[in-house]
């Protein structure tokens, strides 16, 4: 599944494109091709294709151009029938129209993208196709193919052989096919299909209406559309020429966006540069579809329309209804106001977290671990109430059809509680961090200079799909000192309040009200996120934990310093030295323990030498009888006779698993300074030399010999919580614990009668010892 998109400004970097053309832009009125508008298209196709980027194409026309061409053919047939007194020709059905046009399109898209040296390719389907495994696998490979060979596919269901038995005047009431019932739908299923970061369908019209004008009339534009405003919103009638029409556009955007699909757009196949604009992330470039509980960075709310007779304005989309509190869950606090234009509420809220922090600081150590138990036993106590919450947001998420990697992440199950307050509890056990003494050096006789660790200040974490990250972060927050500004994803909703609730009430109660329980605040609106982003003043360190499409976007919204990964694409590496019972056993624990973390494994490295002996035949037979999806680099697919990877550098968050071929341990060091994200590395091996090596040459945040990846992780290496995992080369690397939330001070001290200053130094009356103290 691909990233969601968060906004227009989100869309220059999309990789995979899945384009739709519709009949009616295709093709005039009269069925004959519109060569003008194909010719825009191409060429727009064209510069996306050059600029990187792997376009898919699905194009109608065929039964329009058909259509056309059969009328000709029925003019002259019906002339001759008449001369010598034959039967009228029958109308010709939708099969006989795109038998009739679909090699026209073709040749006309063959010739056209020729004219730039892109090569083109045809592929043809139907809706029974979906409904066999098989089928819709070697349609998938056959795609990545031709993309990963810079060939843009050019799609279009097979209406020649198609099930719907209509002729080119029939209704729309016919039963539909499975899978899809117009190219439209079939745009859907393809993105899907191949994780697609936009899907563009293109329509004969600007975007969606706010309502159909009135002769005349301007019609105003929805910016945004969300399901919410299917009520609100007039479709007019579908093009004549297709069998699709805005609804069935608005059907297809909104499945895709639910299943998983980066965005989708609905733009003018008209605008010789609306996929450029489009792509470029312009505003006012067609509808963006986002879900309800979806608020895209940088989208505007759906604009009134003027009013008319007869026609009333449709309402700007409703504000999400507030989810009902999860059963004997405590009360959350409400959530502040949506901040104004200025940015003023949002840095009221920061104001109001520094605040609280001075407030924590001015707590001893001693006062600080109480604080960190109190929590944790009110999470042991609040359990049931929290499961209940936690219930909600996975009922939801199996409604909304939530993909089995994210879905995973989002369980908050007993074991993964207690977990998390043993890890609360691991922290609260530990010296005070704050005031420590890292040096101390004599500068001059009666001068002593001391550096010392001190909290960052207010941080601010915004994290995905798993809700045990809030109480963690908090009680990483609350040790060091620090203020929390939290935002979760919308699809943890009700685990975050009754988390957040079960929080805040334990710190009013523990510290006695001497601490506000604004030390902790919990963010539910994106958009007060967005000005909290621009607060460089206010916010010390942001730490996104989430996917790519997160971290590239707050990285781009802020100038506040950022700490993070984007990617977890851990490679293990099995060398020729290597034993195979325990690289069988390290590999599988990497996968499969827990395959939606961030340190997973996601790409096993074979020595080619394993090839050789048959030692690799048998690790792939033990990863699959172990439950391991295998797909293949380009030589181990073709050795194993494996499908072949979308990319080497894929996280895949399940039990899918890459393998590939190496030669040796300098070409695996090299393959993962290419692919991998710096996350964390593994070698498999017996020989010491082979192991130094690698360690020694891997540049990457953790790196391990002989141990599962699954140990890159806060608690596993003794931090107690963790605030996530930085890829990062400055300040903190690897799992960050608490020390990867504190900065350090320094603190000079004279204990001369008469002060020191630099004049004394100058003159000669005091010289520098710089004498290094113990701390």
């Amino acid at each position: 599944m691909s990233a969601r998109l968060h906004g227009r400004a989100d869309l220059a970097r999309a990789k995979r494109v899945v384009v739709k053309v519709g009949t009616s832009t295709v093709s005039r009125a009269d069925g004959s091709v519109s060569l003008g508008r194909i010719g825009h298209l191409v060429e727009q196709l064209t510069e996306l294709h050059l600029a990187g980027k792997e376009v898919m194409l699905v194009s109608s026309g065929a039964v329009g151009v058909g259509r056309g061409k059969l009328r000709k053919q029925q003019l002259f047939s019906r002339s001759v029938q008449m001369s010598i007194g034959g039967t009228t020709p029958e109308t010709p059905s939708l099969n006989a129209c795109a038998a009739a046009g679909q090699s026209g399109v073709m040749g006309l898209y063959e010739q056209l993208f020729g004219q730039y040296d892109v090569l083109c390719a045809q592929v043809l389907v139907s809706p029974a196709d979906f409904a066999q495994e098989a089928k819709v696998a070697q349609l998938k490979r056959s795609l990545c193919w031709l993309l990963a060979n810079k060939t843009i596919p050019v799609l279009n269901e097979n209406d020649a052989i198609s099930s719907h038995r209509r002729t080119c005047a029939a209704s729309d009431g016919d039963t539909a096919p499975p899978a899809f019932t117009d190219n439209d739908g079939l745009a859907a299923v393809l993105a899907r299909l191949l994780g697609a970061d936009v899907l563009l369908l293109l329509s004969d019209v600007d975007g969606i209406y706010a309502r159909m004008p009135a002769p005349g009339e301007k019609p105003v534009i929805i910016d945004v559309y969300s399901p919410s405003l299917a009520a609100a919103v007039s479709i007019g009638e579908k093009s004549a020429a297709g069998r699709g029409g805005m609804g069935s556009k608005i059907a297809a955007a909104v499945s895709a966006i639910r299943a998983g699909v980066g965005c989708v757009v609905i733009a003018s196949g008209y605008d010789p540069t609306s996929v450029s604009r489009v792509m470029r992330g312009d505003a006012g470039a067609g509808t963006m579809i986002v879900l309800d509980d979806d608020n895209a960075n940088g989208a505007t709310a759906a604009p009134a329309a003027p009013a008319a007779p007869a026609a009333p304005a449709a309402p700007a989309a409703p504000a999400a209804p507030a989810a009902p509190a999860a059963p004997a869950a405590p009360a959350a606090p409400a959530a502040p106001a949506a901040p104004a234009p200025d940015g003023s509420v949002a840095a009221e809220r920061a104001a109001a977290v520094r605040a609280a922090s001075r407030q924590l600081q001015r707590l001893s150590g001693v006062e600080r671990s109480a604080l960190l138990r109190a929590i944790g036993d009110a999470l042991l106590a609040e359990a049931d109430a929290i499961y209940a919450a936690n219930r909600q947001d996975i009922a939801a998420a199996e409604a909304a059809s939530m993909s089995g990697a994210l879905a995973a992440r989002l369980h908050l199950p007993p074991k993964k509680l207690q977990t998390v307050v043993d890890g609360i509890r691991a922290l609260a056990d530990k010296p005070n961090p704050l005031g420590r003494v890292r040096a101390r050096t004599r500068v001059a006789p009666g001068l002593e200079l001391v550096q010392e660790s001190v909290a960052i200040g207010v941080l601010l974490v915004i994290f995905e799909s798993r809700p045990d990250v809030l109480p963690q972060v908090s009680a990483l927050a609350l040790v060091t000192g620090n203020g929390l500004l939290l935002k979760g994803g919308r699809e943890a909703l009700h685990t975050n309040r009754a988390l957040h609730a079960v929080i805040t009430r334990a710190v009013r109660d523990a510290t006695r009200g001497a601490v506000d329980s604004a030390i902790v605040t919990l963010l539910e609106d994106r958009s007060a996120v967005d000005g909290l982003l621009k607060l460089h003043k206010e916010i010390d360190l942001v730490i996104p934990r989430g996917g790519a499409a997160l971290v590239q976007h707050v990285m781009r919204s802020s100038s506040i310093p950022v700490l993070g990964h984007a990617d977890g694409i851990c490679h293990i590496y099995v060398d020729s030295g290597a034993n195979s019972s325990m690289a069988a056993r390290i590999v599988l624990d990497a996968k499969l323990d827990y395959p939606a973390a961030c340190n997973a494994a996601e790409t096993a490295l074979l020595h080619a030498q394993l090839v050789a002996d048959g030692r690799a035949q048998s690790l792939l037979d033990e990863l699959r009888a172990g439950g391991v999806r295998l797909v293949g680099g380009p030589r181990a697919a073709a050795e194993f006779s494996l499908p072949l990877a979308e990319s080497l550098h894929t996280e895949y968050g399940d039990s899918t698993l890459c393998i590939e071929l190496v030669e040796s341990v300098d070409e695996a060091v090299a393959h993962i300074a290419r692919w991998g994200s710096g996350h964390t590395e593994v070698i498999v091996t017996e020989d010491s030399a082979a192991a130094s090596s690698f360690l020694s040459q891997v540049d990457s945040a953790c790196v391990f010999h002989n141990a599962s990846s699954r140990f890159a992780d806060g608690f596993r290496f003794g931090l107690g919580c963790e605030v996530g995992i930085s890829t990062s080369r400055i300040h903190a690397r690897g799992p960050v614990g608490l020390e990867g939330l504190l900065t350090m001070r320094w603190r000079l001290v004279s204990d001369a009668g008469e002060g020191h200053t630099v004049s004394d130094f100058a003159s000669g009356a005091c010289a520098y010892t710089h004498e290094a103290l113990p701390p």
